[in-house]
């Protein structure tokens, strides 16, 4: 029986992953698959350079624009939507190509994860609300308490990771951190699936001046104003994934009256170099035997 085969776009912020992403789809009868943690949801698409309606006219696009601003999307559970479009792209005969700056998840979607017990869906809930409510760093001073180990491993503002490790031992009496040291389960390289790996990368000067324009092209056109807006009149948790993404809250502080439309620009524009910093460093050294694609 002939493998399965999939191909997966990494790379940093502003590389032209998307576009890349379309092109071969249109070459090779594809469907795109986003591994993009912000590109997921609704409301949010100037900030995170979603793909455009008409391009996601041209091929199906899956798992963009889907859920709302409040509605955290674990690693486990975007691996099992990814799995369950990528199974239905192969039942028509199609391509899947994976594509997103998220690292976790791609990673997770290889190699798999480690078996962790079902949360008990009232803790979850509570230990989500908990944190919604007091704060990320008040929840990190909990799981200081109770499991010391993860506390000193997250940051006391990265509310959703903390929610995480708070359920996982509140329902297994077992600190999240024992469990990541289990063998890992579920991911593609266990199966028999040709995997087509690249990581796409530029010039880091050329880099950081795409960054620079996007987001000065956000700004200029005023999308990216109006989209701050919308958000916040969803009353979303400052704690939220969307409420601390690139240029969100630079946005709300210009908002308050705390930076002019210049100064909110340019830091908005540092934070986003230095998150593409960040990305090239880890894809090159989580996926060293990756191809790469430089454009």
């Amino acid at each position: 029986m002939q493998s399965k085969k999939i191909m997966i776009i990494g790379g940093p912020t502003a590389s032209g992953k998307s576009n890349l992403a379309l092109e071969w789809a249109c070459k090779h009868d594809g469907e795109i698959i986003n591994a993009d943690s912000m590109q997921i949801y609704k409301n949010f698409n100037v900030l995170t350079a979603c793909p455009s309606l008409e391009e996601m006219d041209l091929v199906p696009h899956h798992l963009y624009r889907l859920l709302k601003g409040d509605d955290i999307c674990s690693v486990e559970r975007w691996r099992d939507m990814a799995r369950d479009v990528i199974d239905d792209v192969w039942a028509r005969g199609k391509l899947p190509i994976v594509v997103g700056g998220t690292g976790l998840y791609l990673k997770t979607l290889i190699y798999g994860l480690s078996k962790i017990p079902r949360i008990d869906d009232e803790i979850r809930q509570k230990t989500r609300k908990k944190v919604t409510e007091d704060g990320a760093e008040a929840a990190h001073e909990k799981l200081k308490i109770i499991d010391p180990e993860m506390a000193s491993r997250l940051s006391p503002s990265d509310g959703q990771r903390i929610s995480r490790a708070l359920e996982v031992i509140l329902s297994t009496n077992k600190s999240l951190f024992d469990w990541q040291l289990q063998p890992l389960i579920g991911g593609l390289i266990d199966e028999d699936v040709e995997i087509d790996n690249y990581i796409l990368l530029r010039d880091r000067a050329e880099l950081y001046a795409r960054c620079d324009q996007r987001f000065n092209k956000m700004m200029e056109q005023g999308d990216a104003l109006e989209e701050v807006r919308t958000l916040i009149s969803l009353e979303y948790s400052k704690d939220l994934p969307i409420m601390k993404s690139l240029g969100v809250p630079q946005i709300i502080n210009y908002f308050k009256g705390n930076a002019s439309l210049e100064e909110t620009t340019t830091l908005s524009q540092i934070a986003t170099r230095q998150f593409a910093k960040r990305q090239m460093t880890w894809f090159r050294n989580q996926f060293s035997d990756w191809k790469v694609k430089n454009l």
